[in-house]
Formats: C-alpha cells, structure tokens, sequence
C-alpha cells in the first residue's frame, strides 16, 4: 500500500490522497453500486479533481477503481435515453471532451490502473492519460464496445486509440466492440504494462515517477494513417462492414470510418468532429433500438443473479454437434468438463471440434488454448457423472431414449447435483417422471451455433424445484449467456415465436413466390 501523508479530499465519486512522493492517487468508488459509471455527475466531479490539481500540480496523477473487479464499465447509458435531439447529445458529449482534454493536457505524468472490466468511457479515459498499465488478471478486459449501441467512442476514443495502437488495430476494436484481454490490449500497444495484480500499484507508481518515454509506431503502422492510403484501406473497411450490416440500417461503423478517413491527419479537429458524429447517431432509431436490446439484455442477466451456484465440474451427455459445442464453451468460460457418448469416433471428432473452438476464441494465446484444452475431457464411460455439479443431456430428440438414459445416471449423481436436457421440444413433464427426483431437472435450451447464439432458455417444469430453476440461471449468467426463464410448453418460447414466420414462408412459397 502507498503510503500517504494525511492529506485526502472526497468529491462524491471520487477520493484523492496524496502520498508521501506527491503523487495523487485519484480512486473512483460510485456510492452502492457493484461498478463504476462515468456518468454526468462523476465527469463534473472529477472535473473539479482535475481543476484543483491545474491549481496545485502533483508530481504524478494515479486513477485507480475501488472496486473488486472492475475499473469502469462504461458511460451511463440510461443518461442517453433522455437526450431528445442532437444539441442535447452534443452538449452531453462535449462535458466529456472536455474533462478528458484536461485530464490530456495536464503537466505532470497521468497514469490509468486498470484491474477488472474496463468498457467505453473507462476506456477513452484511460486513453487520456500518458500510460495505461493493466493486471494480468482473467477478469481484466478493456475495449470500446460503442458500436454495439448504434453509436462509435465519443470521448476522444477515436483519434487517441489510432494515435496509441495505429488505425488497423484501433479501428478493429472499434468497428468489432470486442473485449480485450490485457495480453491482447498490452500486444497492440493500446496498453503500456501487464503485470500480476500484486505488482500493479508498483507497476503504475513506476510510470508516475519515471514517465519513460513511448516509443513511436513502426514505420509500416504509420504509414496506413497517410492521407494518401487511408481512402484505400477505408473502402476495404466499409466493404467488411457491408457484409453484416447496411448503412441505413446501421450507421455507425461508417460514420466512423468516415470520420477516420477525412480527418486523421489532424487529431485537434478530428476530437471535435467525432463530437458531432456521436451526437448525431445517439438520436437515431438506430441507437435507441440498441440502448433497448441492450437494457433487455441485463434484465435477462439480472435473473441469473439471485443466488451463487457454484459449479467445479460439468459433465455433457452427447458428443453431437450441439453437445460437442457445449461442452467446448462451457471449457473456454473455465469449466472443468467431460463429454460423453457412447461412439468414441464421435468423441474423437468432438475434441477435434473443439479445437478449432478454441482457437477462434483465444486466436493465438496458446496458453489460454492449452488450459483449455487440459479443462475439456473424452469420456466415453461416463466416469465424470459421479463428481458432475451439472450434467447436461444433448441427445437426440426421443422421450424413450432420454428417460432410459435418465434412469441409467441418476443413482449415479451425487446430492444436490442438476440434470439439465437441452431439448427443444419435449415438455419435461414427459421426461421427469422417470426420476426419483423429479425435482432436479430442467431444461437448459442452448441455440445453435453454441459459441455465437447469446439466448439461452431455462425451462421451468411442474415438477422442477424452483431452487433449481435459479441455479440453471446463474449457470446460464456464468457462462456468459443470457438466460431466460420460461414456461414448459410445446416450442417453449423462441420455436412458439419463430414458427408463424416458417409457416408464412411455406405459404409465400406455395402461392409462387420465389424464396
């Protein structure tokens, strides 16, 4: 711990002590709440924070989060559904253009300390400062995930991104909205450090008094950002982002490349017109379609929440496609696994799957391939069932078969443990009467592909204990899915929904049109 010499001011969201070097250490700690928002208040605080030190300058400013396991997650998206018209948002925008040019222009060493979820506007003011160290932790991930709402960064991200890590790297982020590791942060250069979470106040005062200076881009990465080059590499960029989404249906990653295109070569002006850009999408339908899926999203989030379920060992039932998929996810999100199947050519070729699984996932972080790797297991026998904490059933789709096979592994469950079949028809009261413990079975309905469908539905049997409905709902949050409760009901919820569609397209068929 630095020690300090008694000098500490609070400012709402914000607490700032000085140690015994000088160095202001700036902690973010937003009152009742299990993370850190950069919303209007907290800019206006820290604002003030940053006036007082323009007035008495420390030898180096250290932001810190106070939280256990996030830094910031992101500016306060409620506070965008109140913006009704475009000079509202570029107001609301420009707030924070300005803390993060003060936070930029200050004239001593400004040092971002990141452990845990850095999202947005945590990003971007991490970007503002002079060095951005990071933990190592699995938790740490950072990015700029703007563009899932419809809109791009907005708080200098933009031009401070490109400026730090090249355009092809900041532009990848950006268009994506992918998360980063810190490994992956540290490789593109968007970061300055990695290091074990023991070493990160060490790591972060480093910077403060050493200020080393940041080596510039390679000769190659530069060159992209050349007026000359960028209309080429803009065009290959909107053609990418053609492929999945149409401009006026999606405005956003274009507005971006648009705005990297024209006016890269002047960060001052191109700060200014990113201002614009993102007011101008944060009002479109677009944007407030997104905020809502998003708003729905954590609702679905929120059900897996009511209670811890701690899972050591998951044991899948059926070496299928789908079964194979789910076991291969549920190892890259750190389960132990086995996966079962009674043809071991199938389980040859599952575990061959589930390479390329993980290879798309963790692309060439080897480590996080090996670990993976070493957590998923053939088991042809059927051993994991007795140690299993959940055991999921991807068979194929027959009442007969799933019943025997449901009365072959229950005496060999041990206490407290869950079934879960991942049907998508059968009702489970046609299933659990089989069981001497009806009570532990539930459906867990994942969709197809596993990896890259978020939905996954928890089915709620008349039989099945409610206990076990919520922890099928931490698993599904655990897993990083979006769990959604629902009756048991021939189709449950999303068949029930697509199947009008699929006979209105047989009709449209039949009637002469081409499909």
């Amino acid at each position: 711990m630095t020690t300090n010499n008694g000098s500490e001011n609070s400012h709402g969201n914000w607490n700032v002590e000085r140690d015994s070097n000088n160095i202001a250490w700036v902690h973010f700690n937003k009152p009742d709440a299990s993370a850190n928002l950069l919303s209007q208040t907290a800019i206006k605080e820290l604002d003030d924070v940053i006036n007082g030190f323009e007035k008495d300058l420390p030898q180096a400013v250290i932001i810190l989060s106070d939280k256990k396991d996030s830094f910031i997650f992101g500016a306060d998206i409620k506070e965008f559904t109140a913006l009704d018209n475009k000079e509202q948002a570029l107001a609301f925008m420009l707030k924070g253009h300005a803390l993060m040019n003060r936070i930029e222009n200050l004239a001593c060493p400004t040092v971002s300390m990141i452990h845990g979820l850095c999202f947005g506007g945590g990003t971007e003011l991490s970007l503002a400062c002079n060095y951005i160290v990071a933990s190592d932790d699995k938790k740490t991930k950072i990015g700029l995930p703007e563009i899932k709402l419809g809109i791009h960064p907005g708080y200098g991200g933009t031009a401070r991104s490109i400026e730090r890590c090249g355009p092809l790297a900041a532009m990848n982020i950006m268009l994506t909205g992918r998360a980063l590791t810190a490994r992956a942060a540290k490789k593109i250069k968007l970061i300055d450090a990695m290091v074990p979470v023991r070493q990160l106040r060490t790591a972060a005062e480093s910077y403060a008094l050493t200020a080393p200076k940041r080596r510039p881009l390679p000769f190659f990465t530069r060159l992209t950002n050349n007026a000359l080059i960028r209309p080429l590499i803009a065009s290959q960029m909107r053609k990418q982002v053609a492929t999945k989404a149409k401009p006026e249906h999606y405005p956003a990653p274009y507005s971006l490349i648009k705005l990297w295109q024209q006016y890269a070569g002047n960060k001052k002006l191109m700060l200014e017109k990113e201002a614009i850009a993102v007011a101008a999408l944060a009002t479109t339908d677009t944007a407030r379609n997104l905020v809502r899926v998003f708003f729905l999203q954590e609702s679905l989030k929120s059900q897996g929440k009511q209670l811890d379920f701690e899972v050591e060992h998951v044991h899948v039932i059926g070496g299928g496609i789908m079964g194979g998929d789910i076991a291969s996810w549920c190892a890259i999100q750190g389960y132990s696994v086995t996966v079962q199947d009674q043809n071991p050519e199938q389980l040859a070729k599952t575990i061959k799957r589930a390479q390329y699984s993980f290879k798309k996932k963790f692309k060439r972080d080897r480590r996080a391939i090996r670990d993976a790797n070493d957590r998923l297991m053939a088991d042809h026998r059927g051993a994991g069932i007795h140690r299993a904490d959940i055991i999921i059933e991807a068979i194929f789709e027959d009442v007969a078969v799933k019943r025997a096979l449901y009365e072959s592994i229950e005496p060999k469950m041990k206490d407290g443990a869950i079934l879960a079949t991942n049907t998508s028809s059968i009702k489970l009261e046609d299933l659990s009467s089989c069981l001497k413990q009806p009570g532990r079975l539930v459906g867990l309905h994942f969709f197809n592909p596993v990896a890259l469908m978020p939905l996954v539905e928890i089915i709620r049997g008349n039989e099945t204990d409610e206990k076990v409905v919520q922890q099928a709902l931490a698993f599904g949050k655990n897993i990083g899915k979006l769990p959604l409760a629902v009756k048991s009901s021939p189709g449950f919820l999303v068949n029930r929904i697509l199947m009008p569609y699929i006979l209105e397209a047989v009709t449209m068929v039949d009637e002469g049109i081409v499909p």
